[in-house]
């Protein structure tokens, strides 16, 4: 496999990794919210639905930008709404629940798109994204959502039950758009698992860190190598985490001498 450094361009990669901050910037801390609840599969799920919506809109002959971003952020509601109500009603089968909506969603994406000859590639597209042809237009609207979203994590709406499920919904919508449902899934879990057992600020710094290695490293070695920048980044937010798993911790507490 042959290598091109000239592929290192700061004006092709740099957008794609301002979209990985942005997208960071929202889901480390509610990777972290979702590893405490219990219900890691979530963003599959509630991805799988604003997906869904995205299909739903192409197959109604919708092209417009902001008409898809409707048809998307009102499937994800709707599913976080479901989901929600399920977890009062039944919590004790919430995460079976939250894998049965992923797998209709994925199926009835699949059903949507049988009869569309460019049904494959829309596909590919939902689920590994096109992080490195992200437009400008797509990251100023990325920022103005991640602004309201931050205020909002800020002030402990997601600690909210509902809040939580809707604030999750409009992240993920966001960010499907901009990344693919694999690479979501990653952004959101991988370093939020890494630092799991971290408290507070502490916690999510390192678990930013790890996120913005992870993506700066991925599409390096996508540039240089020619391979999928979706996949690449997934496979480096999961080396960052392993590595800093290995790493040796510094003791918080000094025992005294004798």
């Amino acid at each position: 496999m042959t290598f091109d450094l000239t592929a290192l361009d700061p004006a092709l990669l740099g957008p794609p990794f301002l979209a990985g901050l942005l997208i960071l910037a929202t889901h480390v801390p509610l990777g972290r919210q979702v590893l405490a609840r219990g219900i890691v599969f979530l963003d599959l799920a509630v991805a799988q639905i604003a997906g869904l919506g995205v299909i739903a809109a192409h197959f109604a002959g919708i092209e417009s930008g902001w008409m898809v971003q409707v048809f998307a952020v009102l499937a994800a509601i709707a599913g976080a709404l479901l989901l929600h109500w399920s977890e009062r009603r039944w919590p004790e089968t919430q995460e079976a629940l939250i894998g049965s909506v992923f797998v209709v969603a994925a199926s009835a994406g699949l059903l949507m798109l049988a009869h569309d000859p460019h049904g494959g590639e829309s596909l590919h597209d939902l689920l590994a994204g096109q992080i490195l042809w992200v437009s400008n237009s797509q990251l100023i609207a990325a920022m103005l959502v991640t602004a309201v979203l931050g205020v909002l994590l800020l002030v402990g709406a997601a600690h909210i039950s509902l809040g939580f499920y809707l604030l999750f919904a409009c992240a993920v919508t966001l960010s499907v758009q901009l990344a693919g449902i694999y690479l979501v899934f990653a952004s959101l879990i991988l370093p939020a698992l890494a630092v799991r057992r971290l408290p507070g600020r502490s916690g999510l710094m390192i678990a930013w860190a790890i996120g913005a290695a992870g993506y700066a490293l991925g599409l390096v070695f996508s540039a240089m190598f020619d391979l999928p920048s979706g996949a690449m980044i997934v496979c480096a937010l999961a080396w960052m985490a392993v590595v800093y798993g290995f790493l040796p911790r510094i003791p918080t507490k000094i025992k005294p001498s004798r």
